[in-house]
């Protein structure tokens, strides 16, 4: 499969537009089970950092509820202003504490933490076009998580459907940010293979 980025995320994303909703809810019902079984060990109080679902992104809020139901401290992105630079991050407390920020997207209201707030995450939830286990995501283009991601060492896991993970051939370049794990409503958390070079 050798597509280019842009080929291939035109492909998936008309493809997630398909989705009813009905299989929608079903999928971000199942992630949020895959919280009570997160593939790092975690004590109350330990901070995820995850993302607020657009469109038919798999997650939704049922994810990060079940997050906060195990008494985990959820961060979620903030985009700021101007260039594409790293995301800032806000504290997630129930889909009453999420208002519109840039573009329409949801995001946590009240106090805005820097991006260097991510090093307190122990686990790090990332939306994703596709993945595959290589350790290869593919990304809306803009580069906000990989410039967020390069300077973290928390295990990081993309968030896809089912048919958006595949075994090789994601496009990616040397500083896309590779992923630890690969998540998805039916397999659950995947490891992958680091890509050499």
């Amino acid at each position: 499969m050798s597509r280019s980025k842009s080929e291939m995320r035109r492909s998936v994303l008309d493809a997630r537009a398909g989705l009813s909703p009905f299989v929608l809810a079903q999928h971000n019902a199942e992630l949020a089970e895959w919280m009570y079984r997160l593939p790092v060990e975690l004590d109350p109080g330990d901070v995820v950092a995850a993302y607020v679902a657009t469109r038919a992104e798999p997650g939704g809020t049922a994810m990060l509820d079940a997050l906060v139901d195990r008494d985990l401290r959820v961060l979620l992105p903030i985009v700021p202003e101007g260039e594409p630079t790293r995301l800032q991050w806000g504290e997630y407390q129930d889909e009453s504490s999420l208002d519109r920020g840039r573009w329409g997207l949801l995001e946590p209201m009240g106090h805005r933490l820097d991006p260097d707030a991510l090093h307190q995450a122990k686990l790090i939830l990332v939306p994703a076009v596709a993945a595959d286990l290589t350790g290869a995501r593919l990304g809306r283009g803009a580069g906000y998580y990989d410039r967020t991601l390069v300077a973290v060492d928390a295990p990081v896991v993309a968030v896809v459907h089912d048919d958006e993970l595949f075994d090789d051939g994601v496009p990616h370049e040397a500083n896309d940010v590779p992923m630890d794990w690969v998540l998805t409503p039916g397999r659950g958390f995947c490891r992958v293979a680091t890509p050499t070079g």
